[in-house]
């Protein structure tokens, strides 16, 4: 599967984006999407708004091509995040996260007095 994230702010308290891929099904946020339905050279057109895909899905040599939206705390995230990131060619297992993050502060050690 060729996955291309879109970065989308979250709303405060909503969690970051998880998905994964088995075959030509995609988990996102524990939802299951079978795209096993789309022909070679076929393509399907998602409605409504309760999925997290941006445009026409399409399966061109075998492969399933689809561009989704990714939501990301802000609380951790960089603040400039691309429009959107390269496409990813997952066959089985979890869709890394592509968030720019911001770096981990380094815990301070505690002087200790004698």
């Amino acid at each position: 599967m060729q996955i291309t994230c879109i970065p989308v702010a979250g709303l405060p308290g909503q969690s970051d984006t998880s998905a994964s891929v088995n075959g030509d099904v995609i988990t996102v946020n524990g939802t299951a999407y079978d795209l096993s339905a789309i022909p070679e050279g076929g393509f399907a057109d998602p409605v409504g708004s309760s999925h997290p895909f941006v445009g026409r899905i399409t399966r061109i040599q075998g492969a399933i091509h689809l561009r989704m939206m990714w939501r990301y705390s802000t609380e951790t995230a960089q603040p400039d995040q691309p429009a959107e990131h390269e496409a990813q060619t997952i066959a089985s297992g979890a869709v890394p996260d592509p968030i720019v993050r911001k770096p981990s502060e380094p815990e301070e050690e505690e002087e200790t007095q004698e």
